[in-house]
């Protein structure tokens, strides 16, 4: 799917959830994709009841994250337990908002990998060979790579970054 939406990927009505609450911020996971029609190509990103998805990579097609600045789509996404989000291009303030957050590795192919493959297909990203593996058909896809966001993202977001390379001082509480 293309023009996946941030009010698909979390409903404006959920934006009262404080994701730096920790019950919050699971719950916030347990909405991630709600917003996307009921149809049957769509499988529930998170099952009735739970609080994380059975989907640590997500696919898409263009233009994913497209619509509003809000920071909670990233977030609830990796609440919800993804890890990585494979597509062929982004909005590019979910971009940002993904390597700020330190939620989720945004990354990008050539290839509209959702046309190739299908919901449950076990696959794997590999970050340092910039590769996706289906493994029910051993077909590897090229990715390209995330560059410096990398080292932001491993930190846990900007924030996180900055401490870690002194560039912001930690306050003993």
């Amino acid at each position: 799917m293309q023009n996946i939406d941030t009010d698909q990927i979390i409903p404006a009505e959920y934006l009262t959830l404080v994701p730096s609450k920790p019950d919050e911020y699971e719950k916030l996971g347990s909405y991630a994709l709600i917003g996307l029609p009921d149809d049957q190509y769509h499988t529930k990103f998170v099952k009735e009841g739970a609080l994380k998805t059975e989907y640590p990579i997500i696919i898409g097609g263009e233009n994913f994250g497209c619509g509003s600045s809000r920071e909670h789509a990233p977030v609830a996404l990796g609440a919800a337990g993804s890890q990585v989000v494979v597509s062929q291009s982004y909005a590019r303030i979910f971009f940002r908002n993904c390597i700020s957050t330190g939620e989720l590795y945004p990354v990008e192919t050539d290839v509209r990998l959702c046309d190739e493959l299908t919901t449950g297909q076990e696959v794997t990203v590999d970050m340092e060979k910039d590769v996706l593996v289906n493994h029910a058909t051993g077909k590897e896809y090229s990715l390209k790579p995330i560059g410096e966001a990398g080292p932001v993202i491993d930190a846990g977001g900007i924030f996180e970054f900055a401490r870690r390379q002194g560039m912001i001082k930690t306050v003993a509480a």
